[in-house]
């Protein structure tokens, strides 16, 4: 996207079809000079190539005229980058779900390697806080610079019963935003909050279809926020995900999902339990990053775990900057206006 720093001076572009105006006035008024002194058939015979040539310089001057105009309102280009600075939370489901082996060694094991080499490999002034989500949710980490902490509370995460993946994301929205009032309800579980059981996914009803979202967001996005919300998909009970999706839409906050899973689900071995076959589902974390203006991703193994942490290092946490362009325009006018001038003196002996 292209801006101006002083967008005032635009008002100069008016010269170019004053510069045009002039010049088809002049010729017309060279044409009729000669026409009283010929027929118009020789003046065209003896012109010849010669038309194309007397134009040709004119011209040049007016392309290399309009970036000189343009120039002087000093445009700059607008560009989104990775940013040394902002806030990251890490949602990580650890239902019993999770303890699935068809991501090596486990699909929560493979999470948390991946998210330690994501916590190293982020800027020193980003910082990162880590909410764990099963049954309930709670933030283990508060946002914080201090890289030991994090680490520390990625790897003491236990599993827990159950999944409420919205709920884990209103946590994480509220570890952003310790005091943005979420529609009366006092916490997670206030008042004002929309059940998954009231959307149609009663508890172990998991393959009911996630409704879409009816609101309209239209906050702009804060670039310097982001939450990754990593799970296998498999909500049971809590804040219905899309009201959760939409309370953090409405705050400009972008979620990326990374579902970890093969399609065909695995078996989780749970100690003091019985073995139980854990599904995968994307629906709903695919809705979660559409409404959120975020993105998602499939982990079907922790290589690919890792690469999606990568590519997230350099989406997560973004700025705009506004990179000037005046030089590249005031170079490309005054070649335009050079060569439109050689050439005139070239073929004419005159500029």
């Amino acid at each position: 996207m292209l801006t101006f720093l002083w967008p005032h001076a635009l008002w100069l572009l008016i010269a170019l079809p004053v510069v045009v105006g002039a010049y088809v006035a002049m010729c017309r008024r060279r044409n009729r000079e000669v026409l009283p002194y010929a027929a118009l058939s020789l003046v065209r015979e003896a012109a010849g190539s010669h038309w194309i040539r007397r134009h040709v310089p004119p011209l040049l001057f007016l392309l290399g005229l309009a970036p000189l105009l343009l120039s002087v309102a000093r445009p700059a280009a607008v560009t989104t980058v990775q940013s040394e600075q902002g806030t990251v939370i890490l949602a990580m489901d650890v239902s019993l779900s999770m303890a699935a082996t068809d991501v090596t060694p486990t699909r929560l094991a493979a999470a948390q390697a991946a998210a330690v080499s994501f916590v190293k490999a982020q800027p020193g002034n980003v910082r990162i806080g880590v909410v764990a989500f099963g049954g309930h949710a709670r933030v283990v980490q508060a946002p914080t610079l201090n890289r030991g902490e994090v680490l520390a509370a990625i790897e003491r995460l236990e599993l827990q019963q159950y999944t409420a993946i919205g709920t884990g994301l209103i946590a994480a929205v509220l570890a952003l935003h310790p005091t943005a009032g979420m529609d009366g309800g006092k916490d997670i579980f206030g008042a004002g909050w929309e059940s998954a059981q009231t959307q149609g996914m009663p508890f172990l009803a998991v393959f009911q279809p996630v409704p879409k979202s009816q609101k309209k967001i239209t906050t702009p996005t804060d670039l310097s926020k982001a939450i990754i919300l990593v799970s296998d998909g498999c909500g049971t009970l809590g804040v219905s995900p899309v009201k959760a999706a939409e309370a953090a839409a409405e705050r400009g906050i972008r979620v990326y999902t990374v579902g970890v899973g093969t399609p065909y689900g695995g078996t989780a071995h749970v100690e003091g339990g019985p073995s139980i076959h854990a599904e995968f589902q994307e629906q709903t974390l695919r809705a979660i990053a559409a409404i959120t203006r975020g993105d998602y991703f499939h982990a079907r193994n922790a290589g690919r775990i890792n690469k999606i942490y990568g590519e997230l290092t350099r989406q997560a946490v973004l700025e705009r900057r506004k990179i000037e362009v005046t030089v590249p325009l005031v170079a490309m006018g005054t070649a335009l206006s050079l060569a439109g001038a050689m050439l005139s003196l070239l073929w004419f002996h005159r500029f």
